[in-house]
């Protein structure tokens, strides 16, 4: 019995053409996400057990190349600029090559179409109703006769 099997006990080899998969589909996509399950046979997206998944992004996280995010049992891991350019180099691509989450979108419109917040148009009040009444017309009156103050009636 070796000395050291305690160190090998928590290490795993993992074939390098499914390391391939996982850094291809991340630098595809940009993103990837895998739920906490050590026993699940094979992760939702890519052809791997999903321990795998879990371990090669647990590497990437450590060495600062992808942002990670851990939300109801599920992992969320994002690509940053550093990672971008590790992966460039792994898998042999060229500088035109970038993530889908990196594009920018050609002629994307703008999120807001109508006015700007805070812009009011000529004439119009405040919408809390400026002055008495609450915005309310002035005819308005509360039927409990409270005024307003609060829950219930207080007694004050």
């Amino acid at each position: 019995q070796p000395i050291f099997t305690h160190y090998l006990l928590g290490t795993m080899m993992i074939p390098k053409k499914d390391k391939i998969l996982v850094y291809s589909y991340l630098f595809k996509e940009g993103c990837l996400v895998a739920p906490k399950d050590f026993y699940k046979p094979k992760h939702d997206e890519i052809d791997v057990p999903n321990i795998e998944v879990l371990l090669l992004m647990k590497s990437l996280v450590s060495r600062g190349l992808v942002n990670q995010t851990f939300n109801w049992q599920w992992f969320y891991w994002t690509l940053n600029d550093d990672g971008v350019e590790y992966m460039r180099k792994f898998l042999n691509l060229p500088e035109e090559y970038v993530p889908n989450t990196h594009k920018k979108k050609a002629g994307a419109t703008p999120a807001r179409v109508g006015p700007t917040p805070g812009d009011k148009p000529e004439g119009e009040r405040d919408a809390r109703g400026a002055g008495r009444g609450g915005g309310f017309g002035g005819e308005y009156r509360e039927a409990s006769g409270a005024g307003g103050r609060g829950r219930g009636g207080g007694g004050f």
